[in-house]
């Protein structure tokens, strides 16, 4: 069973507040000095998830990331926790690209690579939280598209997917090839052992640029993005606080009321 895992690099959740900044003219996140960015937690979800598959049904894993020059590192780490191979899409065309692009980018490496039965991504980056990637990536593919799975196996020569909903769970019977997203009801991801830290920081991970997947100018970059971002800001918290009075317990009960009522609030 051959896995394509899609993974991406994020600025590290656990960042202090105080390291938070951003550049409000480039309207991006101003990477921290001393903290590296880390693989989506989601998206190492994924990887459990395939480690799993691999571990009952064989085969193979191979990852795959879009980003700048640091991304590799991601890759490393899917490799460190027993991921076969790994390819990291760089270019600096591909910046400023959108979710839509982000998904054009991965099919076109995903049909270079082309033996796979299943596709993983995490249901969702933790950077942006738009969950958007995975479903667009499945119909760029043309593969069917089961989310937020929390357990898949292989039945009957089918893929099985426990998919959480609301107030309970749904179960598919999807054929092969198909993408799924992953969701953190999967569990604690495992830990890279000693041994695999140090093989994956020896790999040279191979990166493949626009021309390399052969992707149309057009539908990749800031100019194809379909969503544009206007305005990147840290919201201020400003707190009031209003006493209202009253000879007694009654009539303050009455001035508060008012007073929501004034606010709008009832």
């Amino acid at each position: 069973m051959n896995i394509i895992v899609c993974v991406k690099q994020i600025p590290d959740p656990e960042i202090p507040p105080v390291k938070f900044k951003l550049d409000t003219e480039s309207r991006c996140v101003v990477p921290p000095e001393g903290i590296p960015p880390v693989i989506n937690p989601y998206d190492e979800q994924a990887v459990e998830l395939a480690l799993r598959l691999k571990e009952k049904h064989g085969g193979k894993i191979t990852i795959l990331t879009t980003g700048n020059e640091s991304a590799s590192g991601v890759v490393k780490h899917a490799l460190s926790l027993g991921a076969d191979e790994g390819i990291a899409l760089t270019d600096k065309a591909f910046e400023g690209s959108d979710s839509f692009s982000t998904a054009y980018i991965l099919s076109q490496a995903v049909r270079i690579i082309r033996d796979y039965d299943l596709v993983l991504c995490g249901r969702q980056a933790a950077d942006w939280d738009e969950s958007l990637v995975g479903a667009i990536l499945a119909e760029n593919l043309g593969l069917p598209l089961v989310t937020l799975a929390e357990t898949v196996d292989v039945v009957d020569g089918e893929l099985k997917v426990k998919r959480v909903t609301l107030d309970g769970y749904q179960v598919f019977s999807v054929s092969f090839p198909a993408l799924v997203t992953v969701s953190h009801e999967v569990g604690q991801p495992r830990l890279p052992s000693g041994w695999g830290i140090v093989s994956a920081s020896r790999r040279q991970i191979p990166v493949w640029d626009a021309k390399d997947i052969k992707a149309d100018p057009a539908k990749i970059g800031f100019d194809a993005s379909r969503r544009k971002l206007v305005k990147l800001f840290i919201p201020k918290r400003e707190k009031k606080c209003e006493m209202i009075e009253g000879k007694t317990t009654a009539e303050a009960s009455v001035k508060l009321a008012e007073r929501l009522r004034q606010e709008g609030v009832i």
